[in-house]
C-alpha cells in the first residue's frame, strides 16, 4: 500500500459536486496508462463511531507482486486529522462495526497460518487487538448487541452430502479415483465460489469477551445478511425465507423474530414479495425495513415500509420517490430514516420522514466498482447525525467523505490516489441527454474524450455497453474507460431503457423484450454523437460485457455499421444459459413467460445466437474459463459460429477467472488490452 498522503487534490476544500467534464488536470503530464492500474486505492465500508469523532474504513489496494486486491482497517478523526491503519497485523481485514459504547471495533479477518476466517475485536484506547473466536466456517454479517455485551452473526452450519452408494472397501494404499459428487439442490453452485458446501447458513452469537459461539436460529433453511437486535437485546431479527417451497420461491422472504432463549421464530411480515433490511427503531417500538409486492416482472422497486414491533399497522412510508432504495439507517431521534438510492447516474443518500417527506442529504456515493463504472458505495451514521460515505467522481474512485447533520457540504478526509491522478492526463467526462426514435423517451449516457482532446479531429467511437441489464452507469471512476479514452477513443456508455434509476417503468420496458428497444436507444446515442461530428460513420467499434456482451454481440447481429466488436462474457443462447448458469432458476417469468421449454418463440427470439448469420463485424470473444453466470460455452457458441461462417474472429479465454472477469489487476488490465488489440487491427486514423 502506498503511503498516506494528505493532499486535498480533488477540490479545495470539497464544498461541492466536481464539474463534470473536468479533470484534475490537464497539460502534458502522460495519460492513464494499464500499469497504473496497480498503484488505485480506494476506500469501502466507511463506519462512523457513535460520537461521530473518527470513522474506521476498509482501504483497498492493488497488490501488484500478488496480483490481488488487499484490504486492511484504516481509521481518522472526522475532522481529518490522525489518518492511521487500525492494527498492526498485515492481512486482510473486512467487516469493522463499533461498538455502541464507541470503545472496541469488531471486524472479520483471517488467523494467521488459517484458510478460515475469524472475528477479532480492537481496543481503542489502548490500541490492542485480540482474536474472539475458532470457527469452523467464516462469519459474516457481525453486530453488536444493545448493551454491547454479545456480537451476532451469520455462519454456514455444515450438513453431510448426499450419496446414491455406498463404495466398496478400498484396498490399503490404493489409489483410487475420487468418488462422484451428488447434487439434490435447486442451488449447488455460484459464480465465484464454485460448488457450496452442504448445509444452511444459521446465526450466532458470542460473547464480545470471547468464547463458544451459540447457534440461535434452526431449520432447513438459509439465514443470511446482518442479524438485527431487539432493543431490549432479547430477539434477533432478519429477513430470510422459511417458506416450506423455499427453494423454488426463491424471490419471496419475509422479517422474522427469533427469541435468543431457543424459543419459537416468528414471521413478521406475510406478503408474496421480498421483505427485507429490518431496521429497529431508537425506542424498540417500530421496524423499517424494505420490499414490494412482487407483480412478477423484470424490474420493481424497493419501497421503504414500517410496522410495529410485533408485525402489526404495516404500511409504506409514501416517498413517491419511484427509485429503488437500500441501506436503512434510523436517525437517533426516531423521526426518519437515511438511505441510498440511484438517480439518473448519481448515487444518492437520502433522508425521509415517516410521513414520507425526503430530501437529498449527499450526492456522488460511490466510486467502489473498481473496472467500469457502476453504482456501490456504502455509508454509515452516527448517533448525532454525523454521515460518513464513500465519494466519487469521473476523475478519482472512492474517497472517505463525512458531512454533518443539516450541513451540505462534504469534507474530504482521504486523498489516496494523490500521487497518481494529479500526475495523469485524464480523459474529460460529460453528460449527454438525447431522444429515442422508438418513443421519443429521454435518454441519458457519457461521453468520454481523450487526454488533450482536439475537437477538430474525428476520433473513433467506442461504446461500452454496461451489464445487469438491471443496473445502470453514471458520474463515477473507471480505469476501463480511461484505458479506452487514453488509447485514442472518444467513450460513449449508455443507459438504455431497463437501466435503474430512472424509475420502475423506464427499468421494466424489457420485460419480455430483452434485447429489444434499449437495442435502439444505443444507436441513436451513436447517431447524435455522429451527427454532431464528434465521430464519423466509418470509424465505430463496439464492446460490452455480461448483459453489455449480449448488447454488443446483438448489435452486430442488427447491423454492419461497425469496424469491430468486443463480446465479452456473453448470453449467446438462453436456452442453453437458463439452463446451464448458476442461476439457472431465476429467469423464467421474471424475464420472459414460461420455462425455455414452454416458450420456445421468445427464447428464441431474445437469443442472439438467432442473429449470428448476419454477422459480418471481426469479433473477438472474451470469458473466463471458470465463469459459471454466463458459461464459457455460452461465449464457444458465438466463436465457432463466426469460424464456420470464416467471418475473423478470437476466442479469448482468462485461466482461472469468473464471471468478475477483472478482478485481480493483471485480468483488468489484459482485458483491455485485447479489446484494444483487436480494435487496432481494424482502425485507421
Amino acid at each position: 500500500m502506498k503511503p498516506c498522503l494528505l493532499i486535498f487534490f480533488l477540490l479545495a476544500s470539497l464544498a461541492g459536486k466536481q464539474t463534470l467534464g473536468q479533470p484534475l488536470e490537464t497539460g502534458s503530464k502522460p495519460p492513464f496508462a494499464n500499469r497504473d492500474v496497480f498503484e488505485l486505492e480506494w476506500i469501502s465500508d466507511p463506519q462512523i463511531s457513535p460520537d461521530g469523532r473518527r470513522v474506521v474504513f476498509v482501504r483497498n489496494a492493488m497488490d501488484i507482486m500478488q496480483d490481488d486486491r488487499q484490504a486492511r482497517l484504516w481509521i481518522a478523526n472526522t475532522d481529518g486529522t490522525q489518518l492511521m491503519k487500525l492494527t498492526h497485523r498485515d492481512v486482510n481485514e473486512s467487516s469493522p462495526r463499533w461498538s455502541p459504547d464507541g470503545t472496541r471495533i469488531a471486524f472479520i479477518s483471517k488467523a494467521a497460518g488459517e484458510h478460515g476466517k475469524e472475528i477479532f475485536l480492537h481496543w481503542v484506547a489502548s490500541d490492542k487487538t485480540s482474536r474472539l473466536t475458532q470457527l469452523e466456517r467464516s462469519p459474516t454479517g457481525l453486530n453488536w448487541s444493545p448493551d454491547g455485551r454479545l456480537l451476532a452473526f451469520s455462519m454456514l452450519a455444515p450438513d453431510e452430502p448426499p450419496v446414491l452408494v455406498k463404495s466398496p472397501v478400498k484396498p490399503k494404499d490404493a489409489q483410487w479415483a475420487e468418488a462422484p459428487r451428488v447434487t439434490t439442490r435447486l442451488k449447488y453452485e455460484a459464480d465465484g465460489s464454485g460448488r457450496l458446501e452442504t448445509g444452511f447458513n444459521h446465526f450466532f452469537v458470542i460473547p464480545a469477551e470471547g468464547g463458544t459461539a451459540r447457534q440461535i436460529t434452526r431449520g432447513e433453511y438459509h439465514h443470511k445478511g446482518t442479524p438485527q437486535w431487539s432493543a431490549d437485546g432479547k430477539h434477533l431479527l432478519f429477513s430470510a425465507n422459511r417458506n416450506a417451497d423455499w427453494e423454488y420461491d426463491y424471490r419471496n422472504s419475509e422479517i422474522y423474530r427469533v427469541p435468543l432463549d431457543g424459543g419459537k421464530t416468528v414471521a413478521l411480515t406475510d406478503r408474496k414479495g421480498p421483505d427485507n433490511t429490518p431496521r429497529v427503531s431508537p425506542d424498540g417500538r417500530k421496524i423499517a425495513y424494505l420490499g414490494y409486492d412482487d407483480q412478477v416482472q423484470a424490474y420493481q422497486v424497493n419501497n421503504i415500509y414500517l410496522m410495529d414491533a410485533d408485525g402489526s399497522n404495516k404500511r409504506e412510508i409514501p416517498t413517491k420517490l419511484d427509485r429503488s432504495v437500500s441501506g436503512l439507517a434510523w436517525d437517533r431521534n426516531g423521526k426518519g430514516l437515511y438511505f441510498q438510492y440511484d438517480d439518473k447516474g448519481d448515487t444518492k443518500i437520502g433522508y425521509t420522514s415517516l410521513a414520507g417527506k425526503h430530501r437529498v442529504v449527499a450526492g456522488n456515493l460511490g466510486g467502489t466498482s473498481i473496472g467500469r463504472p457502476y453504482g456501490g458505495g456504502s455509508f454509515s451514521v452516527s448517533d448525532a447525525g454525523g454521515i460518513a460515505y464513500t465519494y466519487t467522481t469521473p476523475y478519482h474512485p472512492a474517497e472517505l467523505a463525512v458531512v454533518g447533520k443539516g450541513n451540505r457540504k462534504p469534507r474530504l478526509i482521504t486523498s489516496f490516489n494523490a500521487d497518481l491522478l494529479p500526475n495523469r492526463t485524464l480523459g474529460e467526462v460529460s453528460e449527454l441527454w438525447y431522444k429515442s426514435s422508438i418513443d421519443d423517451r429521454d435518454i441519458q449516457g457519457w461521453i468520454v474524450t481523450p487526454p488533450n482532446y482536439d475537437p477538430g479531429r474525428r476520433y473513433p467511437l467506442l461504446v461500452e455497453n454496461h451489464g445487469g441489464p438491471i443496473a445502470n452507469y453514471g458520474e463515477r471512476f473507471s480505469p476501463e474507460v480511461q484505458l479506452f479514452a487514453a488509447a485514442g477513443y472518444v467513450v460513449f456508455y449508455p443507459n438504455p431503457r431497463g437501466s435503474t434509476g430512472y424509475g420502475e417503468e423506464f427499468g421494466n420496458l424489457l420485460y419480455n423484450n430483452y434485447p429489444g428497444d434499449d437495442y435502439q436507444d444505443v444507436m441513436d446515442g451513436v447517431d447524435v454523437l455522429i451527427e454532431r461530428k464528434v465521430t464519423a460513420a466509418d470509424r465505430l467499434f463496439v464492446t460490452g460485457g455480461s448483459a453489455g456482451g449480449i448488447m454488443t454481440a446483438w448489435i452486430i447481429g442488427k447491423n454492419n455499421r461497425f469496424q469491430a466488436a468486443a463480446v465479452v462474457k456473453p448470453v449467446m443462447n438462453w436456452f442453453s444459459k437458463t439452463l446451464t448458469a448458476d442461476n439457472y432458476y431465476a429467469y423464467a417469468d421474471y424475464r420472459y413467460p414460461g420455462q425455455p421449454w414452454e416458450d420456445i418463440q421468445n427464447y428464441m427470439k431474445f437469443s442472439p445466437i438467432s442473429l449470428v448469420g448476419n454477422i459480418e463485424t471481426p469479433t473477438v470473444v472474451m470469458v473466463g474459463t471458470d465463469d459459471l453466470r454466463t458459461p464459457l460455452s455460452e461465449a464457444k457458441q458465438l466463436y465457432h459460429a463466426l469460424k464456420l461462417r470464416k467471418i475473423d474472429t478470437a476466442l479469448v479465454e482468462v485461466p482461472g477467472a469468473s464471471h468478475f472477469i477483472a478482478k485481480r489487476p493483471s485480468q483488468l488490465v489484459t482485458k483491455v488490452d485485447h479489446i484494444l488489440a483487436w480494435f487496432a487491427k481494424y482502425r485507421s486514423d
